[in-house]
């Protein structure tokens, strides 16, 4: 439990940031018996977290074989390996069943609360923190943290030059992603005059930017089961499939996210095209037979009511004039060139890239704390003693759907078990 000197209060654990790594770390401290303290710079706490999954909360990715989710963290499996042996997918859904938080499992294995809200979770993690006597301390920037050489205690300097004074401390300050939050990459400031090594942080799931002036129009639609395939510089690269959001700029979901770090390098070195295929599944023989089919049943329906039987009006309107094609064309009357006209963009509208949105809209950063400098087995640093490092503040990469939610709850469980 807490001590205290003629002048200050000593904290086994001192946890910045009450963001979801924070948040766990302190819960499962503090339940070990310690004396914690969590500093946020905000009013409140899991600001960023009310707002991930568009305010549901993507809890986890519902991928319980421990190698099988370890491989979506692209190459960062052995690092993390000893970590989710102590904290992984099924931990994490028991430690919020037993909270009272059902879940659900949706599309692409991603775990959701039941409730559909974020708040639930928030609740979840406030409750334990409660329960357990984490104290929290709100609108406490931090400045800095230094090492007081006769005791070895860690001394985070706040902005009011407030001193706080740990035996342990947790830096769950989050990456660059959505600074309004505040998760403005400070954190990597501190740890970097400590001596770590930080590699280049930058914004790594965001969506896509375009400069179609037409995608303005379908702002809103959805589309499932597309194909995605960049080109640089004319140079066919990897394609991806899934689910694509056009908004008013450009273009967001999934599938646009997981692969918006790549379009990112790209489109330094010259033009980025992605093509659209709105139906992977069929080649252009079976699409055109699909599509006579149609035309020859609905003959005398006008061409753009049989488009919408196939994809959103508002799409086939735009691709239509995108092809100077009249939509009103009675079906008997579209010219054979039109119908292959038609083919051929339904297997590849393009789509220009423009760049990428900003950290305002980031999901997670990338970049951060060399892996090689961390535990994994407790989360230390190597070279900080009692000093543990969790979340974003770590150089992995991950897709959308969990991944990120699920590195916060096993590196701050991880954390919170050792200090």
């Amino acid at each position: 439990m807490k001590s205290t000197t003629k002048e200050n209060i000593i904290w086994d654990v001192v946890v910045i940031g009450g963001g979801p790594a924070g948040m766990m770390a302190a819960g499962v401290a503090a339940q070990r018996g310690r004396s914690v303290l969590l500093l946020e710079k905000n009013p409140t706490l899991g600001k960023k977290l009310l707002i991930t999954g568009g305010g549901r909360c993507n809890v986890t990715n519902n991928k319980t074989d421990l190698r099988t989710m370890l491989s979506q963290y692209k190459g960062n499996d052995q690092f993390l390996f000893s970590a989710f042996s102590q904290f992984a997918v099924s931990d994490t859904l028991t430690f919020f069943h037993d909270n009272s938080m059902p879940t659900k499992v949706e599309a692409e294995d991603r775990v959701f609360p039941a409730s559909n809200t974020a708040q639930s979770v928030w609740d979840v993690l406030v409750d334990q923190m409660k329960e357990v006597g984490v104290h929290v301390q709100t609108n406490a920037a931090v400045a800095g943290i230094s090492i007081e050489d006769k005791t070895g205690y860690i001394i985070i300097t706040l902005k009011d030059k407030t001193k706080v004074a740990g035996r342990s401390c947790i830096v769950a300050t989050g990456g660059t992603s959505r600074p309004e939050t505040g998760s403005s990459g400070e954190g990597f400031m501190w740890l970097k005059k400590l001596g770590h090594t930080i590699v280049n942080t930058d914004v790594a799931l965001v969506p896509i930017a375009l400069n179609d002036a037409w995608v303005k129009k379908i702002a809103g639609i959805t589309l499932q089961d597309i194909k995605l395939t960049p080109y640089h510089n004319g140079v066919k690269q990897k394609a991806h499939k899934g689910k694509v959001l056009f908004t008013h700029f450009g273009m967001s979901g999934p599938t646009v996210l997981n692969m918006s770090k790549e379009i990112g390098e790209m489109i330094q070195y010259g033009d980025v095209t992605i093509m659209l295929d709105l139906f992977p599944n069929l080649d252009h023989s079976a699409l055109k037979k699909e599509l006579q089919t149609l035309l020859v049943e609905g003959s005398n329906k006008r061409l753009k009511t049989v488009l919408a039987t196939l994809m959103p009006l508002a799409l086939v309107t735009a691709l239509l004039t995108l092809l100077k094609i009249n939509g009103d064309t009675p079906n008997h009357s579209v010219r054979s060139e039109d119908r292959t006209a038609i083919i051929t963009m339904m297997k590849s509208v393009p789509l220009h890239v423009s760049g990428l949105l900003g950290s305002e809209k980031a999901v997670v950063s990338s970049g951060g704390v060399a892996l090689s400098e961390v535990n994994f087995k407790t989360m230390e640093s190597r070279v900080i003693p009692h000093l543990y490092l969790i979340g974003d503040v770590l150089n992995i990469d991950r897709p959308s759907g969990g991944y990120s939610l699920q590195l916060c709850w096993t590196t701050g469980y991880v954390a919170g078990n050792a200090c």
